[in-house]
């Protein structure tokens, strides 16, 4: 499943808006990616596909369930309505009878709504994504343990770590669980943390547990025979969805592995880092932040795919608003580039401020938001940060009188006036720190110079 493409009207900021979403014929990736200035509209384009496809996910729980509406206050100012047009397609659908295609994967509905107390003809078209809701519930009747897609949105306010030391309420998860707050909440980690226990108590009580191979360890030596057999019956038995999870992790966080829950000296979830054995909330944000990221998706596509081989290859659509939020610009450089290849079914639509994640990804489709206005940008693949930021984000690579001067500095010395080139040379050079490149540069320039008036 993918969206296709997307129409706004009178939404938020945008009076008329048209966008297509990777893959296209001319990117060929599965990631999208919004950039722009704060309040150009990243995130009001990452609602308004949240908002459409909240009715597909509530259909697919129930027959005639309820989508999100469009808020009131994001109706554009001035404006009696709004809709919003989404397409979407998937090719597991046996398809829709269109007389010009009968065998169309395309989706389409609307949903609108008028300001209050205005009078509008406006209304919600909603045949198609009951259709394609109908299909996914007929799969599950069928075969209850039948794909479903992920459908996820993670939002900048999205929470990062709450570890509950005590389950007060019991939770069942299975397919349509996956649903649970994927659109309303982003990360939910006490949810993750249930799900993770209880799938792990699971995996225990039919293999070895971490804690008596540990023992087994210190008593007898990883060497040993007793060892090694034990070390083999516990990866055979090792629970599936857990694995999943677990390599999502190690994919994105080199050096990251073990993830587990620990219950001496009290309750925790802890991970090996670099062989050291850390809680979890003992991480940097960053990690943090990506642990509970990257843990979320693949808890959900292990849930929601469960008779797959490697449950990290179920498809769905991921927004994710600010994807590079409290990242390390090494994580962010890679980003783009683990998000296709640990989930190469998933559909993704990002926003970013960073002009390292744009930069390192090859086939991305990237738009340009200014002022209520959309554009396409090519060719970004290769291009260092600082050209990034010139010619994407609209944004000086350093303080902007500091590049004045040095732009002046260099005129002077293409021009060979070499006195004044000193002089700004000398006084920039009191204000910057030793080895500042620029200054590197001009320093080999003034000599030159001094050396052909000599």
């Amino acid at each position: 499943m993918e969206i296709t493409k997307l129409k706004l009207k009178d939404f938020g900021r945008f009076k008329e808006l048209t966008l297509e979403l990777a893959p296209t014929l001319k990117h060929p990736s599965n990631v999208t990616v919004l950039v722009g200035n704060n309040g150009a509209g990243k995130t009001t384009l990452l609602k308004s596909l949240a908002v459409s496809l909240s009715w597909l996910v509530a259909r697919i729980r129930t027959e005639k369930g309820n989508g999100s509406p469009i808020a009131q206050e994001e109706i554009r100012n001035g404006a009696s309505s709004s809709v919003i047009t989404i397409a979407v397609a998937d090719y597991t659908h046996p398809g829709l009878s269109f007389p010009d295609d009968p065998n169309s994967p395309f989706f389409v509905w609307a949903i609108g709504r008028g300001r209050q107390g205005h009078k509008t003809p406006m209304h919600s078209t909603l045949t198609e994504v009951t259709l394609l809701a109908d299909h996914y519930r007929s799969g599950l009747t069928e075969d209850d343990k039948a794909s479903l897609p992920l459908i996820a949105y993670y939002p900048v306010e999205r929470s990062v770590l709450e570890i509950p030391l005590k389950i007060r309420t019991k939770h069942t998860f299975d397919q349509l669980d996956g649903y649970d707050n994927s659109l309303n909440r982003g990360v939910d980690f006490r949810r993750f943390f249930e799900w993770f226990r209880e799938r792990e108590d699971s995996e225990n009580e039919t293999g070895i547990s971490d804690t008596a191979l540990a023992e087994i360890s210190e008593k007898f030596g990883t060497d040993s025979d007793v060892w090694k057999t034990l070390a083999n019956l516990k990866a055979s038995s090792r629970d599936r969805q857990l694995t999943a999870v677990r390599s999502a992790i190690a994919a994105f966080m080199p050096g990251f592995t073990n993830l587990r829950v620990q219950r001496k000296p009290r309750l925790h979830m802890a991970i090996d880092k670099d062989g050291v054995t850390l809680n979890v909330a003992q991480l940097s944000q960053g990690e943090k932040s990506m642990m509970a990221l990257v843990g979320d998706i693949a808890r959900r596509l292990a849930m929601m795919n469960q008779s797959l081989d490697n449950p990290l290859h179920g498809d769905g659509i991921v927004l994710i608003d600010e994807v590079d939020l409290h990242l390390h610009p090494r994580w962010q450089r890679s980003l783009i580039r683990q998000l296709s290849e640990t989930f190469p079914n998933c559909q993704f639509v990002l926003t970013t401020h960073s002009p390292l994640v744009i930069s390192d990804a090859k086939d991305v489709l990237v738009y340009v938001l200014n002022d209520g206005e959309i554009r396409e940008h090519n060719g970004l693949y290769g291009l260092d940060a600082n050209q990034v930021l010139l010619e994407v984000m609209d944004t000086d690579i350093r303080n902007s009188d500091v590049q004045k001067r040095l732009n002046r500095l260099m005129e002077c010395l293409q021009d060979g006036e070499l006195k004044k080139a000193q002089t700004l040379f000398t006084e920039l050079s009191k204000e910057l720190p030793e080895g500042h490149i620029e200054l590197a540069k001009a320093a080999l320039l003034i000599r030159k110079l001094e050396l052909r008036s000599a």
